[in-house]
């Protein structure tokens, strides 16, 4: 550490770090020219006054009895508190001190912009948190009242009505139905954001191929325009949840179906490699932008979005959850010929 004698060498002149001398009753001897740059004070505005005439108040106890351990010969090393700027402001430093004698060699380096930053990330998290566990709740509240809606739907349309009453009874039912995917789709989210993760049961002796061709009949109604087509070349059962593979499969069908060029096949194709199961989507048109590719998979995004478009841009997002929940994974590929979006998983859990 630089001494008396130091004030004239270069590196005490031009160092970015607060180097100090204070002697046993705490009072500065010796200060170099960073002082000015980080607290916009001279040497006669330090020197011969006590380090405590500069410190916050709420870290005056700290800093006794850091000062008491270097006073017993103990180096104090990354020892945190704020010094007042001449502004009247505060700047955090980082203290490194050790003993000679009955003088203490000291070195700061001001970490106040590390400091903010470390606060504000830790605010962005905190209301990251309460932004899922605010989604996790509101999407539980949800379901009970949507259900009720949904079973007096259903009874009025038990009921003698006239035709213009039951169609517009079954747009009700639709629109209960897409609200009811929407708030699964919000609890699967906020799952996976608050650690637990998607949830699944898996089965010794689960008969995937029925599921899958229930799934791909029911998006196939859904989408009359769009032919669909099969190809499984594998054998059941397959350990896994087949309830949570037929959403996996529906959200790529609906991604496949909304983004593919209009009247062009979407092809389903299901088989065994080795010891692994993959299952691939694939569907024609414009190939996905480079750009976008990589956030595929993010929640809360889509790639071209259609005004007929549904959802949160949740789809995709939480496919990729169930496949990782299955020790799996689903890659994306895509050119001028087509956009395949491939699960491959192991069939032993």
């Amino acid at each position: 550490m630089p001494t008396q004698m130091d004030r004239t060498s270069q590196t005490w002149k031009v160092t970015p770090d607060l180097l100090g001398i204070i002697d046993a009753s705490g009072i500065f001897t010796d200060t170099n020219p960073a002082w000015f740059t980080t607290l916009g004070l001279l040497p006669e505005e330090i020197e011969s006054r006590q380090f405590f005439d500069f410190l916050h108040p709420d870290d005056m106890s700290r800093t006794e009895a850091a000062f008491e351990r270097v006073k017993q010969g103990k180096p104090v090393l990354q020892f945190e508190n704020r010094y007042r700027h001449k502004d009247g402001s505060y700047r955090w430093l980082s203290w490194n001190a050790v003993p000679e004698g009955e003088r203490f060699y000291c070195s700061a380096r001001d970490v106040t912009k590390a400091k903010e930053n470390a606060a504000n990330l830790a605010s962005r998290e905190q209301e990251a948190h309460f932004r899922e566990q605010f989604i996790a709740v509101l999407g539980h509240d949800l379901r009970n009242p949507l259900s009720a809606i949904g079973a007096t739907l259903r009874l009025l349309e038990n009921e003698p009505q006239s035709a213009k009453a039951l169609e517009i009874l079954a747009l009700g039912r639709q629109s209960v139905t897409r609200m009811s995917a929407l708030i699964n789709d919000i609890l699967d989210f906020a799952r996976s954001r608050l650690g637990e993760g998607i949830e699944i049961t898996r089965s010794d002796s689960a008969e995937l191929r029925p599921v899958l061709a229930q799934t791909v009949e029911e998006i196939r109604l859904a989408n009359p325009g769009t032919p669909i087509t099969e190809n499984y070349s594998f054998t059941d059962p397959l350990n896994c949840d087949t309830d949570r593979i037929a959403q996996l499969v529906s959200n790529l069908l609906s991604n496949a179906v909304t983004h593919g060029a209009q009247g062009k096949p979407v092809i389903v194709t299901a088989r065994e490699d080795g010891s692994d199961f993959t299952l691939s989507v694939a569907n024609q048109g414009e190939p996905i932008p480079e750009a976008t590719m990589a956030l595929l998979f993010e929640p809360f995004t889509r790639t071209h979005t259609r005004e007929s478009q549904n959802g949160l841009g949740l789809g995709l997002y939480i496919a990729q959850q169930i496949a990782k929940a299955h020790g799996g994974l689903i890659v994306a590929a895509s050119d001028r010929q087509q956009t395949i979006f491939t699960l491959r998983m192991p069939r032993q859990g």
